[in-house]
Order: structure tokens, then C-alpha cells, then sequence
């Protein structure tokens, strides 16, 4: 809709009816959710059986709470582990790749920039298949001709973080290089006649300048790799991250004590979101 274009009164209505109702398309599943993680039942549906706190501050019985659940505490843990890591080298590598395309010319660089992109169009699925086939092959050739056991390329945590790293990284890549196109080099330039090295002329004036970004990216990057679950699930090995911890509670038929655990993890995405925000703003 174009603001400068008047429109009908009957039209704003219809267009204002559908923003409602798309807002509560979206908002629905998560209250429900919400919702049943106070209900005083042991199962995550109607009907109502009262109010409760239990499925986050009860110890013992059948009704022990999120904060008291040592196997899904484990798995936040593991999968914030996986996530810090993940972040750390994604965001790294994503910055380089950033200086890479928005900085210099050199042959193929379409054609790098294409295949950068190709994770983001290629189904999570697929791409924890591919990653498995790859390593796995690669893992026994060492094995086999070179009696080299490979174990990181294995399914278990490592190969999980490789599968995250290789399609969190491209979204890292394009956040941070719109913000590096808006950059005025004339600032790098000033720099440089002051005195300063290209390095140190990169570290004092381009990436303060970049700060934004490199915060965004890594929130982005967290996020992303903390809730991951088609990839995740093809390359894990014995130890279950959150994503695969929840879907294993979810086959046998599980209490509300994850819908207690999505209050947390629905709390904690919004305020990083809001930080993210805030920080946009003072820029």
C-alpha cells in the first residue's frame, strides 16, 4: 500500500482486518504453547486442570519442572556449546568473506558468490545428508588407505557444527557486507594519511564501524544454530542437542514441561532480539 495514494474507507478496513488476522496466524501456536505450560495436568492439552508453576520449579514426581530436568539441561547446555562455536567461526569467517566481495575484483568471484548462496536454496535436510555422505567417505578412504581415523568427520558434535557452519555463515556474510557497503572509505583513507597501517587503520576505523553487524550476525548465528534441528538431526551422534532432545520427548509423548521449556527459550530469543534492536538504534 502507498501511502501518498488515498484509499477507500471500506479499503483500509479490509487491509487493517488482514493484518490482525495474519498477526494472530502467527501468534497463536506460540500462546497455546504458552499456555499449557502452566496447566496442572500431566499432559500438554485440554482440559484446563488448574494453574500451576510446577512444570518449571517442581524437583520430584511426575511432575518434575524444567529447572529440575538434568537430561534437557544437558542438551540446553550442549546446544549452547554448539552454538558459541558455531557463532565464534562463523561470524570470523563471515566477516572475512565480507572484505572478500565487497572489496576486491578477481576471477570467479560471481561464480563464488553464486555458490556461497547456494546453502540457503538447498533444503537442511539434503544438506545434513550431503555433509554425512562426504565425510563419511572421506573418513574411510583415510581409514582404509591411510590408517587414519578421522573422528571428527563422524557423525557427533564436530560434524555438527561443520553442517551449521556451512549455511549460518552465508547469512552472517550478507548481513555484515550490507552494512560494509554503506562504509565511506574516504574514513579508511583519513587513516592512512595519518599515519596509520592498512591493518591498523581496518581495525580502528572499519570494524568499530561494523560493530552493529558483527553483534547482529552473531545473535543471528546463535539463534539459528541453537534451534537447528534438520541438519543437526543428521549429523549427531549419541549426544542430543536441545532440537533432538525435544523431538525424542515429543515420539514417546511428553508432559508440558517442554511447553514450559518454549516459555524459555520464546523469553530468551526476545530479549535478544530487543538487545539486537536497541543496539540498532543508537547506531
Amino acid at each position: 500500500m502507498i501511502p501518498s495514494i488515498k484509499q477507500s474507507r471500506r479499503f483500509y478496513r479490509v487491509y487493517h482486518s488482514y493484518l490482525v488476522l495474519f498477526f494472530v496466524f502467527l501468534s497463536a501456536p506460540l500462546l497455546v504453547v504458552g499456555a499449557f505450560a502452566f496447566n496442572d495436568s500431566l499432559f500438554p492439552s485440554f482440559p484446563w486442570e488448574g494453574f500451576t508453576f510446577d512444570w518449571f520449579f517442581n524437583e520430584a514426581g511426575d511432575k518434575v519442572g524444567i529447572l529440575f530436568d538434568s537430561e534437557l539441561l544437558e542438551s540446553i547446555a550442549l546446544s549452547c556449546g554448539i552454538a558459541i562455536v558455531t557463532t565464534l567461526f562463523a561470524t570470523l569467517v563471515a566477516c572475512t568473506n565480507a572484505f572478500l566481495f565487497e572489496r576486491y575484483d578477481f576471477f570467479g568471484k560471481s561464480f563464488l558468490y553464486v555458490l556461497m548462496l547456494l546453502p540457503l536454496v538447498i533444503p537442511g535436510v539434503l544438506l545434513g545428508v550431503s555433509i554425512l555422505v562426504f565425510s563419511s567417505q572421506v573418513a574411510n578412504y583415510f581409514e582404509d588407505y591411510w590408517l587414519i581415523d578421522l573422528e571428527f568427520l563422524r557423525p557427533g558434535l564436530p560434524l555438527v557444527v561443520i553442517g551449521q557452519f556451512a549455511f549460518i555463515t552465508t547469512i552472517c556474510t550478507l548481513i555484515i557486507s550490507a552494512r560494509l557497503k554503506k562504509f565511506d572509505r574516504t574514513l579508511e583513507e583519513a587513516a592512512l594519511n595519518l599515519g596509520a597501517s592498512p591493518l591498523m587503520a581496518v581495525f580502528t576505523v572499519t570494524l568499530p564501524y561494523l560493530k552493529p553487524a558483527l553483534i547482529g550476525a552473531a545473535i543471528v548465528s546463535f539463534l539459528m544454530s541453537f534451534e537447528n534441528f534438520n541438519t543437526t538431526f543428521m549429523l549427531v551422534g549419541s549426544d542430543a542437542p536441545l532440537t533432538v532432545a525435544m523431538f525424542e520427548r515429543l515420539r514417546e509423548g511428553s508432559t508440558p514441561v517442554l511447553n514450559a521449556l518454549s516459555v524459555l527459550l520464546m523469553l530468551g530469543s526476545a530479549v535478544l532480539a530487543i538487545a539486537n534492536m536497541s543496539m540498532q538504534k543508537k547506531d
